[in-house]
């Protein structure tokens, strides 16, 4: 009974937004503790005024897993400050950081207060805004700084470790280089661009973000999306997951010095890319998904080549992955490198393939089902160890079995048209779109004036669920580990910063 009085709705639906209740700060605080210490866990938590009011209002989404159910309520914030959440839940942290960054309302009782990014883009303005990183005092500890410009072609993000020796005590990590007011621009924005926008939110979950995004506007204009589309939308994500899983093994291989794997995996990379530019004309996706289903159908000449593609691609992965399984050396350096415990997980609300390395049975797909995903099954890959081994091994499970259900998806593919129109948006109505993309759960929300218009974009990253994670996994490994143990995670920088 923790989540009574919040309104209850499922991934890809609506309701109005006048039905989400609004209770006082401490009314608010005392039923969302409940909830989360009765097992649901925080989707997206962000402000939302609504379209009826000009003061800011907290606005929680909680995900119940097992259930298949998300839960929404929300505060309407009096004065500068409300109580915080994050005391009792540690996941609460970086969103309560983000509603500070942004709106300078003040989570009374954090542990750690500071804007996210930097420079802070609120108003007013932080006055933490200059924090300093956190330090370790103590002789013989020093720090390292690195980035926020790195070597090789990654995006800019400030790593600061505190060390003794080589050891690590604790690492900062330090983004906002990519930010591009994204949620800014969709909120009222015209709707021709909006597609273009998602697709770009992280440049490799085109076809994850652009899901996400039409299944929302979809539920708000109570468009029903053709079965075939729905089908070829699954193909499309799973050929991104096939895409991105191949070039982390391989870069995994890279990373400690087993060259032969990296080769490969950088080809099939490449592969599994022109799939999905054989299927849409673009090689990460982009213009293929759209409001009310796909733009682009498959011919029925092009399933027996699209398959076969597959069929090489993989026969060809699996003797690349072959090769690093069998290494001894490269098994050495990813064994027991990076460990974050399946507690540790829960506590900070991760995702995806690096919460399920670490045992946490988490899968949108099979959890929150949307489109054609609420007809066929996904079995959730799991490992255990939550080291670098365990990520590389639950994405080499996931690309097996997104290759299969390719397969399926192909022969089964159901006739009929692959779009239909997209009508208006709801006046005043609030919709929640969950889509597993490869790096985990994406979340959009988002809410239409009354006028029909969006006046709240809301999007949460896999990546802003994982970042701490990332430097949880640091804790007590040696700093040469670091890149490791950051390709293991693969985190997306612009993701990120919306």
């Amino acid at each position: 009974m923790s989540r009574a009085g919040f309104l209850q709705l499922k991934s890809g639906e609506a309701a109005p937004r006048a039905q989400i209740p609004e209770w006082p700060a401490e009314d608010f605080h005392r039923r969302a503790s409940a909830a989360l210490q009765d097992g649901l866990r925080i989707a997206a938590y962000f402000t939302d005024s609504g379209p009826e009011n000009a003061f800011p209002a907290l606005l929680l989404v909680l995900a119940d897993d097992a259930e298949g159910k998300l839960y929404a309520a929300g505060s309407r914030v009096g004065g500068d400050s409300f109580p915080s959440l994050t005391p009792l839940c540690p996941q609460a942290h970086l969103f309560e950081r983000e509603i500070f960054e942004q709106t300078g309302l003040r989570p009374a009782g954090h542990p750690w207060l500071k804007p996210v990014r930097f420079p802070s883009l609120g108003a007013p303005r932080p006055e933490t805004a200059q924090a300093a990183y956190y330090r370790v005092e103590g002789e013989e500890v020093h720090e390292v700084a690195v980035g926020p410009v790195h070597a090789g072609v990654i995006e800019p993000g400030h790593f600061r470790f505190q060390c003794h020796g080589e050891a690590v005590f604790h690492l900062e990590i330090g983004l906002g280089y990519q930010h591009r007011g994204v949620e800014r621009a969709l909120a009222g924005g015209e709707a021709k661009k909006r597609i273009h926008y998602i697709e770009t939110l992280a440049g490799d979950t085109s076809v994850g973000h652009a899901t996400a995004h039409c299944q929302a506007v979809e539920a708000l204009a109570g468009c029903a999306v053709p079965p075939r589309a729905e089908t070829v939308r699954g193909i499309a994500l799973e050929l991104e997951r096939l895409a991105n899983h191949a070039g982390d093994l391989g870069a995994l291989a890279g990373d400690v010095g087993f060259l032969p794997t990296a080769s490969y995996c950088g080809r099939l990379r490449g592969d599994f890319l022109n799939m999905t530019a054989f299927l849409c004309g673009n090689r990460f996706g982009r213009g293929l998904v759209c409001p009310g289903g796909v733009k682009l159908d498959l011919t029925e000449a092009m399933i027996p080549e699209l398959a076969a593609r597959l069929d090489g691609a993989m026969r060809d992965l699996a003797g690349a992955v072959e090769l690093m399984w069998a290494s001894s050396s490269a098994m050495g350096r990813l064994e027991e490198t990076g460990r974050i415990s399946r507690e540790v997980c829960g506590e900070l609300g991760m995702v995806g393939p690096a919460a399920r390395a670490s045992g946490v049975p988490l899968d949108v797909r099979r959890d929150h089902p949307t489109g054609v995903f609420r007809r066929v099954k996904v079995p959730v890959s799991l490992g255990q160890a939550g080291d670098v081994h365990a990520r590389a091994w639950v994405r080499w499970l996931e690309c097996q079995r997104s290759s299969d259900l390719i397969r399926n998806l192909l022969r089964e593919l159901p006739a009929g048209p692959v779009r239909s129109p997209l009508g208006d948006l709801a006046p005043g109505a609030f919709a929640v779109s969950l889509v597993e993309g490869w790096r985990g759960e994406i979340c959009h929300c988002v809410s239409a004036d009354g006028e029909g218009r969006l006046s709240r974009y809301k999007v949460v990253d896999p990546s802003f669920h994982n970042w701490v994670g990332l430097a949880m996994a640091l804790r007590g490994q040696q700093i040469s580990d670091f890149p490791l143990c950051n390709k293991s995670f693969n985190l997306s920088y612009c993701g990120h910063d919306l």
